[in-house]
């Protein structure tokens, strides 16, 4: 049963309750999240969450708080990256409804114990109070979706990221309307304080920000506590000479540039064959108009970097990068500054940290050969994409190269899939989605269910130690090797 104040409609609480539009909530200090804390686990070791009805009705409740809030989460994210409402809806709110409805539609087998052999079982025991700590890119996927995890396993705390404060505001006054009380809470923490809170020692941390993870994964190492480390890098593309230009550079401009190209999935930079480099680059300038028009400070498919740090970061990097060849105009108050570079060289700014901006790179390559030596060169990257008509050319890279995921003549959309783990094989540690979720946020364990019916013959194992009995005992082994791993008279 929810606790707090039941409601058959949380909208008209929310309405009734909410502040007035710009009015802050309060922040949430270390010393409140130990009470928040304590609640959780006194209602988890209550038994609270085991139960696969509450379950189901928390993860219910995440898709009715989306579907009822839609306005307010396209306003939320509007102001704080001047996102459009269609990749609010697509990829923050639907990405999420996904997989809470899978959660749903599966949580009944994942609960179930998985068997192996007769005697042996594998429980998903809930680990218990975690902490989730989104990140501003995708300011509503990157908290509910590991929360959806969370749901189906154990009691969250959930922290929203600062710089999207106006997200972070909605989660805060929604979340108590729609979960239960004592198990799920939303707080509003800086950066400075997460390190402090992460110490209180919760059972799993989920962290998603590469300039704070380290930070993050030693202040968890303090209490051994395990941690998702999901963080970006340097995402390469390869384009090769056989390819589909215009399906290509369409899917490519739309990965970088949408949502001001921030997000840790997109491609970060294009290893271009020599062949198609003029084709690539023409064929860029007239998507980029296509897309968003002459002037795309002017359209309202563009978004807004989230804050001028992060801007004057990439403005520092880009002004040091290359040759521009499509956009570069900078306007500092409205936070824009999407631009094509061409001339680029591996030891260029651009090339050396992570950008989290509207701005494409583009390299050229004499082969696929020399591109998948290029990219084995870098640190091992989050995400691989490479786009080839020619199916050895894509069966090499994905192949050749080691990467958290790799995708074919498309970007992005491999990390959405509910069916798919998405995490890096070097650029933090763990992964999330679907199943995989609900695994991240259990402990799997080993049971072995065992009679007393045979111990005339399982007496071979006790002392005194004989030649006779190791010997039956060495060859019962050898008839139990094969299909079942050990003997089964012990």
């Amino acid at each position: 049963i929810m606790s707090g104040p039941p409601s058959p409609s949380p909208t008209r609480w929310f309405k009734a309750l909410r502040t007035r539009p710009g009015e802050p909530c309060l922040r949430t200090y270390p010393l409140e999240c130990v009470d928040l804390l304590r609640r959780a686990r006194i209602a988890f070791q209550a038994g609270r969450t085991l139960k696969e009805g509450f379950r189901l009705a928390q993860l219910e409740a995440v898709v009715r708080m989306l579907e009822e809030h839609e306005c307010d989460f396209v306003d939320a994210l509007g102001r704080d990256l001047h996102k459009p409402r269609f990749e609010t809806v697509v990829f923050e709110l639907i990405t999420v409804k996904n997989e809470a409805l899978h959660a749903i539609s599966n949580l009944k087998k994942w609960m179930e114990p998985s068997t192996s052999l007769d005697e042996c079982l594998v429980i998903s025991e809930p680990l218990g109070v975690v902490f989730i700590m989104g990140t501003w890119c995708s300011p509503v996927q990157m908290c509910l979706v590991p929360l959806v995890g969370a749901i189906a396993a154990d009691c969250a705390l959930i922290s929203p990221s600062e710089y999207t404060v106006h997200t972070a505001e909605l989660l805060h006054r929604l979340v108590p309307f729609y979960l239960d009380n004592e198990c799920f809470h939303v707080i509003l923490a800086g950066i400075s304080d997460l390190s402090e809170i992460v110490e209180l020692k919760f059972d799993h941390v989920f962290f998603t920000n590469r300039e704070d993870g380290s930070r993050i994964a030693v202040a968890a190492a303090r209490t051994l506590t395990p941690v998702t480390l999901i963080l970006g890098g340097k995402n390469p593309c390869y384009v090769d000479q056989h390819c589909d230009i215009t399906t290509t550079v369409q899917r490519i401009a739309w990965a970088r540039f949408h949502n001001a190209g921030q997000s840790i999935r997109a491609p970060s930079y294009i290893l271009c064959h020599t062949d198609v480099k003029a084709r690539l680059v023409q064929a860029l300038k007239c998507c980029l108009m296509q897309f968003y028009g002459p002037d795309p400070r002017e359209s309202r498919s563009f978004g807004r970097m989230v804050n001028l740090e992060i801007f004057n970061r990439t403005r520092e990097l880009l002004w040091r990068s290359g040759k521009v060849v499509a956009g570069g105009q900078v306007t500092e108050g409205e936070k824009y500054i999407p631009t094509v570079l061409v001339e680029v060289a591996e030891s260029d700014p651009i090339m050396q940290q992570e950008v989290f901006g509207p701005v494409l790179p583009i390299l050229t390559v004499n082969d696929v050969d020399e591109a998948i030596a290029f990219i084995n060169k870098q640190e091992k990257p989050l995400c691989v994409y490479a786009y080839s008509t020619n199916n050895k050319v894509i069966s090499r890279l994905m192949s050749e190269t080691s990467s958290g995921s790799f995708c074919s003549n498309d970007c992005i959309f491999q990390s959405l899939m509910v069916a798919l783990p998405f995490g890096g094989v070097a650029c933090g540690m763990g992964s999330f989605h679907g199943r995989y979720s609900f695994d991240t946020f259990s402990h799997r364990k080993a049971c072995l269910l065992r009679g007393t019916r045979f111990e005339c013959v399982t007496y071979l194992r006790y002392p005194p130690y004989e030649d006779r009995n190791l010997s039956l005992m060495t060859w019962a082994c050898t008839l139990s090797q094969k299909s079942q791993g050990w003997c089964q008279i012990m």
